[in-house]
């Protein structure tokens, strides 16, 4: 394999950890926010009113929670994954060049831009990742009616 592949994923991999913390700074402004929100609405509300604002933020601040977990998951994915370029099936961490894009496993981060490339950066978990997981060079497959060719795995 050669040398540009780990170039391109330890770039894949900045990118990521960059929209992981992101997530996790979103997250934690938005429960400090609704937080602060509940806190004021304390000192400010009587009765009813107060009960269902109350609860409101307090769903608010349990949303906020489980997107914070979600980026923490993928913050832990990120510290264990082997980007180093390697032949053969598909799996976590690889780079899957294919007739129609290339994918990086890894997280679902959606579409990335590196040096000046796109690429889709997706879970084992999701749907196209399942796909391609376990695939070689060569390797043919559908996926929403579309046929995908694996040119290359790194």
């Amino acid at each position: 394999m050669d040398n540009r592949y780990h170039t391109i994923k330890t770039s894949l991999l900045a990118a990521c950890q960059q929209y992981v913390d992101q997530r996790i700074a979103n997250a934690q402004q938005a429960i400090e926010s609704a937080s602060d929100a509940a806190t004021d609405d304390t000192k400010s509300s009587a009765g009813d009113k107060f009960e269902t604002t109350r609860e409101m933020m307090q769903q608010e601040i349990d949303r906020h929670q489980q997107l914070l977990l979600d980026a923490q998951r993928m913050e832990q994915v990120l510290a264990t994954l082997d980007i180093q370029p390697q032949a053969g099936p598909a799996k976590l961490g690889s780079l899957i060049e294919t007739s129609r894009g290339t994918f990086f496993l890894a997280i679902s981060a959606g579409r990335l831009e590196v040096d000046g490339s796109t690429y889709m950066v997706v879970s084992t978990a999701s749907p196209i990742g399942q796909r391609l997981a376990g695939l070689e060079a060569g390797s043919r497959f559908t996926f929403n009616n579309m046929e995908y060719v694996i040119k290359q795995v790194a």
